[in-house]
């Protein structure tokens, strides 16, 4: 993994939702159902839905524990 993809890693794992019933939460601690229900309607478009689908990638392939330690 380069520099710039663990950054863009520890970004989206430490990104606040702006918005929904989970404002305020770290993406890293959105429930994986949620997730799932983002995946199957549609990321939003841009950075954010980058780092949902990203954030969707980890839960379903169980790597979220793993990825404990690098909240800030």
């Amino acid at each position: 993994m380069s520099e710039q993809q663990h950054q863009q890693l520890v970004d989206a794992i430490n990104q606040t939702m702006p918005f929904g019933k989970y404002a305020g939460r770290k993406l890293l601690e959105l429930p994986e159902p949620y997730l799932v229900w983002f995946n199957q309607k549609g990321f939003p478009e841009g950075k954010l839905g980058q780092q949902l689908a990203l954030m969707h990638e980890v839960k379903v392939n169980g790597l979220e524990s793993m990825l404990q330690p690098l909240l800030r």
